[in-house]
């Protein structure tokens, strides 16, 4: 019932060692291959997904498939790590990087358009690279993932979609014609951080053979003992997500009510810009919030008067974790300077509520 850890870096074997042979611990191990299996089948995929160290490891190794000289199209508000890695690669030459409102379907469908004509000399059909987060991080905007992925494919750009925040479990992008999808481990797909980890989903083998060559040259690799635990995780990711998804909803409502709140980004309210989206195109809302409190100071007084919610940088574990995300430099300036990022755990929503809200009126001057 339970794959065990293979703990070996070598294996005994002669003859010609072929790509991701089980030849060394750095090309293949046993233990990555249920994982592995495992996920490609919760997105969809004919092949194997690929497991990494991390997140951006798995990101990198996405990022390295554009041409040399292509183009990298990307949200505005990426996940900052994405970004950042994005940023300071355009900046040594090896590709070009536009921003751009993923919100703003005929905006982003015009950028691909000009940076595929304008890359055609390239002669490459990874000329020019599409990268879609959906919903973003950390400004939960919802991309209409479907039309940017048959457009982007209509007019010869390859289609990357970071599926962190939603999981496969509500929203599967190889379906509507994505080339690869990110997931960072570390977050649901583990969900009980202890583990940092990556993959890349690829919709086809010659894709996957690149990013093997890719994670095998760069030694991008994860250790056997924390793919392990990324599987036993996996095995509740439906009981987790469900849970979480459902306390989510019920705290972004309270939270949009609540007069100490400016404004609320959830794909399940109503009134949020990307609720028909995401009820069209996703099987669940997820459990990411993000309230913008008005400054600094108040943002970080809601962080800190919290006893039950931990102050930490991550998401999409068991327990909830909420902070300031201007805390950290790399976030885009756009990015609110009161805006606090809940990731939504599993425990008792009425307990969750209860600190938030005594949290809320200590920093409105309430008795706690």
């Amino acid at each position: 019932m339970n794959p065990p850890i293979t703990l070996s870096s070598t294996y005994v074997g002669t003859g010609e060692v072929a790509s991701g042979a089980r030849a060394y611990g750095r090309y293949s191990n046993p233990t990555w291959d249920p994982f592995e299996d495992a996920l490609a089948r919760l997105e969809g995929a004919d092949v194997p997904a690929l497991v990494y160290g991390s997140g951006l490891a798995a990101i990198a190794s996405a990022l390295d498939l554009v041409a040399p000289g292509g183009t990298v199209i990307m949200p505005t508000h990426t996940y900052q790590g994405a970004l950042l890695g994005a940023q300071e690669t355009a900046r040594t030459g090896r590709f070009d990087l536009v921003t751009v409102d993923i919100e703003d379907t005929q905006a982003v469908i015009a950028a691909v358009r000009s940076a595929t004509e304008a890359k055609a000399p390239l002669g490459h059909d990874r000329s020019v690279m599409l990268w879609i987060e959906s919903p973003t991080n950390p400004m939960l905007e919802v991309a209409d993932l479907p039309a940017l992925v048959e457009r982007a494919k209509a007019d010869g750009a390859f289609v990357v979609v970071d599926n962190t925040f939603a999981t496969p479990l509500l929203q599967r992008p190889l379906e509507s014609g994505a080339d690869v999808v990110v997931h960072s481990v570390t977050k649901y797909l583990a969900g009980h951080s202890d583990v940092v980890l990556g993959a890349c989903v690829p919709a086809e083998a010659p894709v996957r053979d690149l990013l093997l060559h890719h994670r095998s040259i760069q030694g991008a690799i994860a250790g056997p003992f924390d793919v392990w635990l990324a599987l036993r995780g996996l095995r509740t990711l439906a009981l987790r997500v469900e849970r979480s998804g459902q306390n989510a909803q019920i705290l972004a409502e309270r939270l949009a009510a609540h007069p100490a709140v400016q404004a609320t980004r959830f794909p399940g309210l109503p009134a949020d810009p990307g609720h028909e989206r995401a009820a069209a195109q996703m099987d669940g809302f997820g459990a990411i919030i993000a309230i913008d409190v008005g400054s600094t100071e108040a943002a970080d007084a809601l962080v800190d008067a919290c006893r039950l919610w931990t102050p930490a940088t991550s998401l999409g574990g068991v327990e909830s974790l909420l902070e300031r995300r201007r805390r950290h430099t790399a976030e885009p300036e756009t990015v609110p300077e009161g805006l606090v990022r809940l990731s939504v755990g599993i425990e008792d929503v009425e307990d969750l509520w209860t600190d938030l809200e005594e949290a809320l009126e200590a920093v409105t001057g309430g008795v706690a």
